[in-house]
């Protein structure tokens, strides 16, 4: 059957299709801008649907689409930008033409597949599902609570219950290295990371906090014969935009042996505290873009092999599967076994704190050097450091 044509169009003698026609006894007349009479149509639709909207207060309905790019410019000056553009192109093809009203834990059933059981490539954790479905929560709230149209009604009127996955059975648990294993797996990394690796758990730093770590950023502290690092609060990790998890700037406070690294490296690079790869145009070395790479592995499955060769006994799954980010919960750790205050367990780990701010005096930074000494030691005769583990089945 013929689609009926809508009705309300006249063709002028220049071509161009016009409106006219009668509502509620008034006549509305109207060019319409086009010789197309298909275009023609189209803008009479969007006429009435404007008109509806402001007579009898119906609303345009707005898809996912057009919400999560409004959300992405609304965002587009942070620093984790690119991970939010990132999670918006996952969820398009899934979500990306349904209205608003519609996005809920049906409609986002088959993402959550596509990313638990997907057909090509590898799972992914709870965890990393839940960062995506946490954007849409904040985009639907954003909808209901700040987002207005020309009539000053929100995009959406309720916002529905989305479930988030539990990720206690996925999360990777945190693996706190004891001393012979640091010493085992330390004793397989090549150099550069060797090297990255003693002054991270040594300091707490985070993964990019050791790779952009630069000298300007040392202050020397002549009263007590040393040096800080005070890192910039957007330093640039892996965007440039990136920076301190916390936002604030982060104090290094260097240990005898985070010490003994940087007079090691010192003079290496006139930039970076840390250089290795290729020399760039001017001969100068460049930074290790992150430590956990393949060469940090390889390094773990050889350490878990000389573990097992030495003691007779599989290696603990946690240190055949350690992470570059395990040897900051080593630090943590071990201050912790050491008796060292929460408050100052928080300084070293860089740690939100509303009582800690970046001006310390001499005696401060004084207390915190000796604390962090407490587990600078690269054997036994540190504190001890019990781990309880389960036994490997």
């Amino acid at each position: 059957m013929a689609q009926k044509a809508i009705t309300g169009l006249q063709k002028m003698p220049n071509g161009i299709w016009k409106i006219d026609k009668k509502y509620r006894g008034e006549r509305i007349q109207e060019s319409t801008g086009t010789c197309d009479r298909a275009e023609a149509e189209q803008y009479l639709i969007h006429m009435e649907k404007l008109r509806q909207q402001k007579v009898y207060g119906v609303r345009t309905v707005r898809t996912w689409r057009e919400a999560s790019i409004k959300f992405l410019l609304e965002v587009k000056d942070q620093a984790s930008i690119h991970i939010s553009a990132t999670y918006m192109a996952q969820l398009d093809p899934f979500i990306g033409h349904l209205p608003i009203t519609h996005v809920d834990d049906n409609s986002l059933a088959s993402y959550i597949r596509s990313k638990l059981a997907p057909e090509i490539g590898k799972p992914v954790t709870n965890r990393t599902v839940n960062i995506a479905l946490q954007r849409v929560i904040r985009v639907l709230n954003l909808c209901a609570r700040k987002w207005r149209d020309d009539e000053r009604r929100p995009w959406l009127d309720v916002v529905p219950m989305i479930s988030l996955l539990d990720e206690k059975t996925t999360s990777r648990k945190p693996y706190p290295l004891s001393w012979e294993e640091q010493s085992i797996l330390f004793a397989e990394l090549p150099a550069h990371l060797q090297t990255m690796a003693m002054f991270k758990v040594n300091t707490g730093c985070r993964e990019q906090e050791v790779c952009k770590l630069q000298w300007d950023w040392e202050i020397a502290v002549p009263e007590l014969a040393t040096s800080v690092f005070l890192i910039p609060a957007r330093f640039g990790g892996r965007s440039a935009r990136a920076g301190v998890k916390n936002g604030d700037e982060r104090l290094v406070v260097l240990n005898n042996v985070a010490k003994s690294v940087i007079e090691k490296q010192r003079g290496k690079h006139p930039l970076f505290v840390f250089p290795f790869g290729k020399p760039d145009g001017e001969g100068n070395e460049t930074t290790v873009h992150r430590m956990n790479d393949s060469a940090w592995k390889k390094a773990r499955v050889r350490a878990a092999k000389k573990w097992q060769e030495k003691y007779l006994r599989p290696a603990h799954d946690g240190f055949l599967r350690i992470r570059i980010h395990d040897l900051k919960h080593s630090f943590g750790r071990r201050l912790r076994a050491a008796g060292v205050t929460e408050e100052d367990r928080k300084a070293l780990l860089g740690h939100k704190n509303g009582s800690i701010t970046s001006h310390y005096s001499a005696a401060e930074l004084d207390q915190l050097i000796a604390a962090a000494n407490k587990v600078s030691a690269t054997d036994s005769r540190a504190p001890a450091l019990t781990i309880l583990k389960r036994r490997q089945v």
